[in-house]
């Protein structure tokens, strides 16, 4: 039997160990991808430290895998060997279900709302190993000339900044508020100027400042009353890892301004304050990738050097130091980690 080298997570709160495990074979529909690349997310972390409960251990994590098609199985019709794809989360839709059967909507649509998708990374094996198999649908292509590290954190985290920005319908010179500069806001930061908006950045870490400047925002503010003070914003992108920092700055809104939910907290609950809201006419959105055209275009914005991800690569024998430094914080801003 071929062996290949992947990240196992054996247990819950166990180290990722890269060992040997038997290489996957292309089934029907399905294409093999050799990974050169894959992102470590924070969505990894709440699957590895057993908070998301979506499969049994063991388990091979990584939904920001990206690499090259090197086998087909039989019916593949939109992929062929050689081409450079990307891994998103959600793979395939059931079809069967109510949400599937009445809003006939692709499958990179479902991941909150398919009663049954399979997931990358998720309730099926993912990008942390030298060698993923994935529905032909379950890809994306790559655009020439953007490399594989950056390539990998864009097929999660840049989808989504960029897709909850499709969403709020942020028009140029829209006033975007991103509450939280770290793996996911220092990227809806970038995506929120190659728009075209004013941003603002809101952030309680002063050492964060020059930083947030140099991505591209216009100000910077530490709460909600100083992004009252700057003029209030029309869109709230929360990327923050807890609630509190995104509940403060609704001080700033303006009204009709809107409130976009994107990722996965740890937190179940997202409280709102009556009184702030009480007169005004804010819209909460909950945003995770939506449909597959905001990836594509997440990609290109990322190609052709409008954004530029902040990564830190690791070979992939040093995967359980990539993870380590993501759940301790100590990652400026993105992990990735190298498979060939």
């Amino acid at each position: 039997m071929a062996t290949m080298k992947a990240a196992v997570v054996s247990e819950v709160n166990a180290p990722w160990v890269l060992q040997d495990v038997p290489k996957p074979e292309a089934g029907a529909h399905q294409v093999l991808v050799k990974i050169h690349a894959c992102g470590v997310c924070y969505t990894d972390a709440l699957l590895a430290q057993g908070t998301l409960k979506m499969r049994e251990f063991p388990m091979v994590l990584g939904h920001e895998g990206v690499g090259e098609v090197v086998a087909v199985g039989d019916g593949v019709t939109s992929r062929k060997i050689g081409d450079r794809v990307g891994l998103p989360i959600t793979q395939r839709a059931c079809g069967r279900c109510d949400f599937c059967r009445e809003r006939h909507v692709n499958s990179f649509v479902t991941a909150n709302n398919c009663a049954a998708p399979v997931l990358t990374g998720v309730n099926v094996d993912g990008g942390q190993a030298e060698y993923v198999v994935a529905d032909e649908e379950g890809t994306v292509l790559l655009p020439e000339g953007l490399s594989y590290e950056l390539a990998a954190p864009t097929v999660c985290a840049g989808y989504t900044v960029w897709a909850a920005l499709r969403r709020a319908n942020a028009k140029p010179g829209a006033r975007v508020a991103v509450v939280g500069i770290g793996g996911v806001g220092h990227l809806g930061i970038q995506f929120a100027k190659a728009a075209g908006c004013h941003v603002i950045a809101v952030t309680h870490s002063p050492d964060k400042h020059d930083l947030a400047r140099e991505l591209g925002a216009d100000d910077v503010v530490a709460n909600g009353a100083e992004l009252r003070e700057a003029g209030g914003a029309d869109v709230l992108l929360h990327t923050a890892p807890t609630h509190d920092p995104a509940i403060d700055a609704m001080q700033g809104l303006r009204p009709w301004a809107k409130i976009i939910l994107m990722g996965i907290s740890a937190e179940d609950t997202f409280p709102i304050p009556a009184l702030a809201v009480t007169g005004q006419s804010f819209e909460i959105i909950g945003s995770a990738h939506n449909g597959p055209e905001y990836l594509a275009e997440a990609l290109e914005i990322v190609a052709r050097g409008d954004v530029k991800p902040m990564i830190e690569v690791f070979p992939k024998e040093e995967v359980g130091e990539a993870y380590n430094r993501l759940i301790n914080g100590q990652l400026r801003f993105r992990a990735v980690v190298k498979y060939a």
